[in-house]
C-alpha cells in the first residue's frame, strides 16, 4: 500500500501542468520524441507498436525538466499498454537536449521512474524502476548508460525474487 502511495506521489511530482508539451517548441517536442524512438502516427507519437490493444496509450510527455544540472532540459515520455509492457503497463523513455541543441535517448525501460536524491555521473540522479513486486531496480548513470545499481524497497536493501 505504502509503495502505491509513493508512486502516485513521484507520479504527481514528476507531472508538470496538464500541458507541460508547451514548455518546448513544436520543433523540439517533436525532435526529443524522434530521440526517444518515437513516431507520429495520426496525431499519436508510438513507439511500442501495440496494434491498438484497449489498453494502449500513446507517448506523453510526462515531465520537462533539467534532471542532471547541465542547465538544459530532459523530457520524460511516457508509454502505456500491457501488449508492450506487460503487467507493469507503462514504459518510460528518457532524452536529453544537448549542448548543439540536439535530443539524444539518455535511457528507456517498462515500470515508472522515480527519480531519487542520490546521483551518479555529471549529476544524473539514479533511477528506482517502479512496477509490480516489492523490491524494485535502481538504475545508476556510469557516464554513458543507466546500469543496474542495487534493489531497494522503501528505500531499504533487499534481494529480488528469483
Amino acid at each position: 500500500m505504502y509503495r502505491y502511495i509513493a508512486l502516485a506521489a513521484t507520479v504527481a511530482l514528476l507531472a508538470e501542468p496538464a500541458n507541460a508539451q508547451s514548455n518546448l517548441s513544436p520543433a523540439d517536442r517533436a525532435a526529443a520524441f524522434r530521440a526517444g524512438g518515437f513516431k507520429l502516427v495520426g496525431k499519436q507519437w508510438r513507439a511500442c507498436g501495440d496494434p491498438g490493444t484497449p489498453s494502449y496509450s500513446p507517448g506523453n510527455m510526462e515531465t520537462i525538466r533539467d534532471l542532471n544540472g547541465d542547465g538544459r532540459p530532459e523530457a520524460v515520455i511516457t508509454e502505456g499498454g500491457t501488449y508492450c509492457f506487460g503487467m507493469t503497463g507503462t514504459g518510460y523513455t528518457i532524452v536529453s537536449k544537448q549542448a548543439d541543441a540536439t535530443w539524444k535517448l539518455i535511457t528507456a525501460s517498462q515500470g515508472i521512474p522515480n527519480f531519487l536524491t542520490t546521483k551518479g555521473a555529471n549529476g544524473w540522479p539514479d533511477i528506482e524502476i517502479g512496477g509490480p513486486g516489492f523490491c524494485f531496480p535502481v538504475e545508476r548513470w556510469n557516464g554513458k548508460a543507466y546500469v543496474l545499481n542495487r534493489h531497494q524497497y522503501e528505500g531499504k536493501p533487499c534481494r529480488p525474487p528469483r
